[in-house]
């Protein structure tokens, strides 16, 4: 188990009038803004990490620090009560809200088409979607919040989404593990993909990104152009355009991707199982405000939107019952200074 400043958490506890002294799950509401009346969670794990949760948001990760220091991307708005998403077309932009992790699915993502004569918006809904919450706690040896999300419709999907986000008290790892399942009678398309937002101070000129690929394919001619810098970060640009690769490995098991910055002393390291996020895609956005890394792990290469993904024959089908578990890991490194060790473990059940 992870020290906490120091000690164990047995001799910790010794030292303390409660436990929440040094971790807890703190509740919000929002009042101002186009987050009022929206839920926030601060998961506080005591070894320098703070999450916030947004159970009105599909239990998505907003801002994240270690030690203070700020590891995501966050939009102007910030992150939006679920009332202004608008799912057509494009307009998932304007509430997307950036954060550590926008969960995009689960019956598409990428760009929007007209599939079997269903219109498909930007990344789909699921991030709109509020949570029932099952659980927040801090004890066991560890801080969790946990919640249960629905996609569903008359005469369409019936999808839920189960997700725990969990931390072991005094550690520098945190897990979202996330379980879809087709509660609908139907056989049922399933798109889902992993937004994960890395900013500034971590997010800057010098800092150092890997990805284990061994292939790498560019959306579009812009995308191409960075083909030969596909690991550079770069200052940011006041015309830069987008651009996303699709990034594929060879072999199976658990690959690491990770963004060290030396100047600010941190590193992330992201953890996913190519047996259930057999893709990732890179969206490079060095834009003046608009700075940002995304690294999206994904079930599916599928960015040119459902229509795309069906047409190429890479669309996912979930049968009546049938559920699949996705497991993503985050770790939080110091870099120069203790580094804690951590093991993805084994699939969720």
């Amino acid at each position: 188990m992870a020290d906490v400043f120091g000690l164990s958490l047995v001799e910790a506890r010794r030292k303390i009038g409660s436990l929440a002294q040094v971790a807890r799950v703190d509740s919000f509401i929002e009042t101002e803004g186009e987050p009022r009346g929206a839920r926030r969670l601060r998961m506080i794990n005591g070894g320098g990490i703070e999450v916030d949760v947004h159970p009105d948001r599909s239990l998505n990760l907003g801002q994240v620090t270690l030690d203070g220091i700020p590891i995501a991307w966050m939009e102007p708005a910030g992150i939006s009560a679920a009332a202004f998403y608008n799912p057509n077309g494009k307009e998932w932009l304007r509430t997307m809200g950036g954060g550590l992790l926008v969960t995009c699915g689960l019956d598409t993502f990428g760009l929007p088409s007209l599939d079997e004569g269903k219109e498909f918006g930007q990344h789909g809904r699921i991030s709109a979607a509020p949570a029932r919450i099952i659980t927040t706690s801090s004890e066991n040896g560890a801080v969790v919040v946990e919640g249960i999300m629905r996609q569903s419709t008359l005469y369409g999907e019936n999808l839920s989404l189960r997700r725990r986000i969990s931390s072991e008290i005094g550690s520098d790892t945190f897990r979202v593990e996330d379980i879809v399942t087709n509660e609908g009678f139907v056989d049922s398309p399933h798109m889902i993909l992993y937004h994960i937002n890395p900013g500034w101070p971590l997010l800057e000129e010098g800092a150092v990104l890997t990805v284990p690929s061994t292939g790498i394919e560019p959306r579009d001619a812009d995308s191409a152009a960075a083909l030969e810098s596909w690991n550079e970060i770069m200052p940011p640009e006041a015309d830069f355009r987008s651009q996303v690769l699709l990034h594929t490995f060879d072999g199976d098991g658990v690959k690491e991707v990770t963004l060290d910055n030396h100047r600010v002393g941190v590193g992330l390291t992201i953890r996913f199982d190519l047996a259930e996020l057999p893709v990732m895609y890179q969206w490079r956005m060095y834009a003046e405000g608009s700075y940002v890394l995304g690294l999206e792990p994904a079930n599916c290469p599928g960015v040119g939107g459902r229509a795309q993904t069906r047409a190429d024959g890479n669309l996912p089908i979930l049968r009546p019952g049938q559920s699949v578990a996705y497991l993503i890991e985050f770790q939080l490194r110091r870099l120069g200074g203790h580094q804690g060790a951590t093991r993805l473990a084994g699939n969720v059940t």
